[in-house]
């Protein structure tokens, strides 16, 4: 097989996956999460049930399609941080870029897609799930860069405290949509309580990890 039957079979993967994820989503919105079955979305994708749960193990997995990029997001934005910045700066500093881009990774989904989120109570325990994951990695990572003794709990709890941070922010770009506002209105009072929010850690964690 030439690199380019398999670049090719990558790209025909990817399309399936991008083909599931979308159908599901369109159901999703129409029926609502919880009415929607795998069934329903293999047959709007064209594709066996078995062909969905190969790409997506998880349905809610299905709607939170970025939950890989999610829960690994803050240890990049940490494991990447410039030289002199702490810990704390490269999240600050990552966080405030990613209001400005308006990311859907930090719940910039709209008003519809918002509602469908809220109003399911899987997909809320789901990001509940994620987030843990997400303040897991973050400790994991931060032992590792300060080279953290085993019995130390300094990465566990500055990982809980930052990602406390994410997770109240996240939780208020889903409730300012589902109100009703733009992403302009959102971006202005996310990024003066992003400002704020850290303001309140830095004097505890404003030193911690800094990258030399």
């Amino acid at each position: 097989m030439t690199s380019t039957d398999v670049g090719l079979r990558e790209l025909k993967k990817q399309e399936t996956r991008q083909l599931i994820s979308d159908q599901a989503t369109l159901l999703f919105i129409e029926k609502g999460f919880e009415e929607t079955t795998i069934a329903e979305i293999a047959a709007a994708a064209r594709v066996a049930k078995k062909t969905v749960t190969n790409y997506f193990a998880r349905k809610e997995d299905l709607a939170l399609d970025q939950h890989e990029e999610f829960t690994n997001g803050l240890a990049n934005a940490v494991r990447d941080r410039k030289p002199g910045e702490s810990a704390l700066a490269a999240l600050r500093r990552t966080f405030l870029d990613a209001v400005a881009e308006h990311s859907p990774v930090i719940g910039f989904t709209g008003p519809v897609f918002a509602k469908m989120v809220l109003e399911s109570p899987t997909l809320t325990a789901r990001l509940r799930e994620l987030h843990e994951l997400r303040e897991a990695a973050l400790a994991e990572l931060l032992a590792s860069e300060t080279g953290a003794a085993p019995d130390d709990v300094t990465p566990i709890m500055a990982a809980a405290e930052l990602n406390a941070i994410d997770r109240v922010l996240f939780r208020e770009v889903l409730r300012r949509s589902h109100a009703g506002e733009s992403n302009a209105e959102i971006a202005k009072a996310l990024t003066k309580a992003t400002r704020r929010a850290f303001e309140l850690l830095e004097p505890a964690f404003g030193d911690y990890a800094i990258r030399e």
